[in-house]
């Protein structure tokens, strides 16, 4: 994708802003758990700071957003809706791009030569 926005000479940052689709906040109860990663004792947990959920898109141009994503991680569909859902509100006019192979990422190419005629 990089290479192809070069050639086309469409200025794009590459990951140049991260975005927070959830704010982090302190969570006072109890919460009888195993580490996140499964391991560890299953001991209450609770008390904690609950770090924020953020997003970082692969570019950003002037007035869309490049993901490209050949395989998506278990997490990656409930951040791109909750990312989706910031876009809506936030960058009404901007139009999102989600490649996963060349052939769609020339596509894109296509497409933003054509919104800039």
């Amino acid at each position: 994708m990089y290479m192809a926005l070069v050639k086309a000479k469409i200025k794009a940052k590459y990951e140049g802003e991260t975005f927070v689709l959830l704010n982090g906040f302190h969570f006072e109860n109890e919460v009888y758990e195993r580490q996140a990663n499964s391991k560890g004792e299953f001991i209450n947990r609770g008390e904690k700071r609950i770090l924020p959920i953020k997003y970082t898109p692969d570019f950003i141009g002037e007035d869309f957003i490049i993901e490209t994503k050949g395989r998506p991680n278990e997490s990656f569909p409930i951040r791109w809706k909750l990312f989706k859902k910031l876009v809506t509100e936030q960058f009404p006019s901007y139009i999102l791009f989600k490649p996963q192979n060349q052939k769609e990422c020339d596509r894109v190419i296509e497409i933003l030569k054509s919104k800039r005629k």
